[in-house]
């Protein structure tokens, strides 16, 4: 017979207490965040409306050109024939504009928040801002009246070296060129990849650079191991949105670029780009012309589409590393 006192035996289980299913402090849907969340998802469902609605707009007025007979369209070879040297004259002058700007605007957003007195790095971001309130058509006949003919020495000085490469060919006598028009839409860009590189590289973790430091790093290569990698998200970002800048402007490339076939020389007349083309024609086109010039849209539409989705990967591919995003 068991000899354990009572007190000393194993209690009987206790029923565990009931979770507390009150709602939390953090938890209360209060009226303002329901209308904020509600406003947040009808503007987002209205952008995509509108997206949709302008693809659609294009499409069904594209259809006419796309179904037509190749001999009554533009160059008697077909739509395909006529916008194929368009897209190639808008992705070179783009690329060529992102490949000249980007460096620039990096090294300018650097030196602004790294290594510029407070100062004077305000005064600096302050004026590079406002350029993107300069408009198209200043910057436009800028680079028509005073950066073309100022160009044409050092275009004819790379026909004179550099001849036997295709994209130095021959060079204008007015200067009136895709590379013009490349060099006019790089300082275009230059602030937003800037203004989008800076407050990146601002939001660098404090000890992520004085560890680096501590660790016996000078300055460079503390931006160089703790500020690009954690900024370089952002620097795709505002470099595919200067990109897409460039893709769609118009009145600057228009006023520089001459008349003239798609042709690899980037220093000799010819060349044009859709958005160009567009603005050139569209006032008098009618009937099959008109839907040609909103074709050439369409292309245009989609290739800014791509450029963003892909950017967008690559975005999230490196989130990582970004605390901005």
């Amino acid at each position: 017979m068991s000899t354990t006192p009572p007190s000393a035996r194993t209690p009987a289980a206790v029923p565990a207490p009931a979770p507390d299913r009150s709602p939390r402090r953090g938890q209360v849907r209060r009226p303002g965040d329901l209308v904020f969340s509600g406003a947040s998802l009808a503007s987002g469902l209205l952008i995509m409306a509108i997206l949709a609605g302008v693809a659609t707009f294009l499409l069904v007025q594209s259809l006419p050109v796309l179904t037509a007979d190749p001999g009554e369209v533009t160059g008697e070879a077909g739509f395909a024939a006529y916008v194929l040297p368009l897209i190639v004259g808008t992705v070179l002058a783009s690329v060529l504009a992102m490949a000249m700007a980007t460096p620039v605007a990096v090294g300018i957003a650097l030196f602004v928040s790294h290594y510029a007195p407070r100062r004077l790095g305000a005064s600096i971001g302050f004026v590079i801002d406002l350029l993107a309130a300069v408009p198209s058509v200043v910057f436009g006949m800028w680079g028509w009246q005073v950066l073309a003919p100022r160009l044409v020495p050092a275009f004819a000085w790379l026909e004179a070296n550099l001849g036997w490469v295709p994209l130095f060919a021959e060079g204008s006598n007015t200067g009136r060129t895709i590379a013009t028009a490349s060099l006019v839409l790089a300082v275009m860009i230059l602030p937003i990849i800037t203004a989008v590189s800076r407050e990146v590289f601002l939001q660098t973790p404090r000890l992520h650079e004085e560890a680096a430091l501590a660790l016996g790093a000078t300055k460079w290569e503390m931006i160089r191991t703790a500020v690009l990698p954690f900024g370089k998200p952002g620097v795709i970002g505002g470099t595919m949105l200067g990109l897409g800048r460039a893709l769609g402007e118009t009145m600057a490339v228009a006023i520089i670029l001459s008349t003239g076939g798609f042709t690899w020389n980037i220093i000799g007349p010819g060349n044009s780009t859709i958005p160009a083309e567009i603005a050139l024609n569209f006032p008098e086109a009618a009937g099959l012309r008109l839907s040609e010039l909103i074709a050439a849209g369409l292309v245009l539409f989609v290739i800014t589409l791509v450029v963003n989705l892909v950017a967008r990967y690559i975005v999230e591919k490196r989130s990582e590393f970004s605390g901005a995003n």
